[in-house]
């Protein structure tokens, strides 16, 4: 055997383990079928321009820990997440806070904004939220709900509000204050030079092998490496047998534009649901409209994006977890057990919603207990 650790995926969470491991003095190969590494966190240089291929990623995190380790492979700008909704051509601050209740409602205080919601919670008779509907009736009220979070929301997910599971809103921010941080996270920024320099330099002195599929030839990959580091859909895995796991996916349109500003903000939300894209990003402004050495761009680039129900050959993104989701999840893990020299991970491994941290943070306890030893 040549290497310690096969590892699938040159994503973040395949990138740290790799890391993790040859600082422990093993030797890793690292494969993945896309023809670039950093997974979904990807950035493509356009015009002087780090562009997100797969969609916005902002690292925001409370963990000190990941943090720092970070810190090791990037120097990260001040960016902070402060998204646009536009309803059909209304502008509204988000997160929701004391900007977008004065817009709605006219109100001026705290006090006028929390009365106002409570008001439309007792109108909808809402005790216990069973829906996402009623979750989000609850925390914001109906006159927010119909604006800025139904269409959006049943777009993003191709189902009625009312069909969808509550838990899916409880993230959502919502405050009393004028403070416009979607995040609210102790850390947050943009890897300067973008998030492909910061897992290159993940990556450095371990043997990399890109469009390079594993199913195509999993005996041999298999028969190189002692131990395999799986970071891709479980399900694919077992080809299947037990049935596809679900997600939504997500399709962009990308346009190089001759103008400096197309809308001057990195996020813009579109969340009436005749408009068909759920968002416009505008990637310069992730680094504040500079190019890397600090000069203005005249360019500038914007991707629409499009939800739409996952099918095989397609990008997964968001798994569906749902009753049925999860239970088929759970007899795929059983058939993980017998595996016994492959350990799952990743948003894909582990059927999971995760953020970028949370990725980081698995990844490393994940080697600290592979190489505990």
């Amino acid at each position: 055997m040549n290497y310690d650790y096969l590892i699938v995926g040159a994503g973040l969470y395949g990138a740290v383990f790799a890391r993790e491991a040859k600082a422990r003095g093993k030797r890793c190969l690292v494969i993945d079928k896309r023809n670039h590494i950093a997974g979904n966190v990807y950035t493509a240089k356009v015009e002087g321009i780090h562009v997100h291929q797969y969609g916005a990623h902002i690292f925001h995190t409370n963990d000190t820990a990941v943090w720092n380790y970070v810190q090791q492979f990037a120097v990260f700008n001040r960016y902070t997440n402060s998204p646009v909704a536009n309803y059909k051509g209304e502008l509204f601050s988000l997160p929701f806070n004391m900007y977008t209740f004065n817009k709605m409602w006219g109100v001026i205080t705290p006090q006028e904004a929390a009365a106002k919601i409570e008001e439309q919670r007792k109108a909808a008779n809402i005790t216990e939220p069973r829906s996402l509907e009623e979750q989000a009736i609850s925390l914001v009220g109906t006159d927010i709900y119909e604006k800025l979070i139904k269409g959006y929301t049943q777009k993003q997910w191709g189902r009625e509000c009312k069909d969808l599971p509550a838990f899916i809103i409880k993230r959502l921010p919502v405050r009393l204050t004028f403070d416009n941080n979607y995040f609210n996270a102790l850390y947050q920024g943009i890897p300067n030079g973008g998030y492909t320099r910061m897992v290159e330099r993940m990556l450095e002195g371990i043997d990399v092998k890109l469009s390079t599929d594993y199913f195509a030839n999993r005996a041999y990959w298999n028969g190189i490496a002692e131990r395999v580091i799986f970071t891709g859909p479980i399900d694919a895995y077992f080809d299947y047998k037990l049935g596809h796991l679900e997600y939504r996916s997500v399709r962009f349109e990308t346009e190089l534009l001759d103008m400096p500003n197309y809308q001057g903000n990195a996020v813009v939300n579109y969340t009436d649901a005749e408009t068909s894209w759920t968002r416009i990003i505008e990637h310069k402004w992730f680094a504040f409209g500079k190019a890397d050495d600090g000069s203005d761009l005249p360019k500038t680039v914007i991707s629409r994006e499009y939800s739409s129900e996952w099918k095989p050959g397609e990008e997964p993104y968001y798994p569906v977890n749902d009753e049925r989701n999860s239970q088929l999840y759970q007899r795929y893990c059983e058939l993980a057990k017998g595996e016994t020299n492959v350990r799952f991970g990743g948003r894909l491994g582990e059927y999971k919603y995760y953020d970028m941290d949370q990725v980081i943070a698995a990844a490393l306890s994940a080697a600290a207990a592979e190489l505990k030893a």
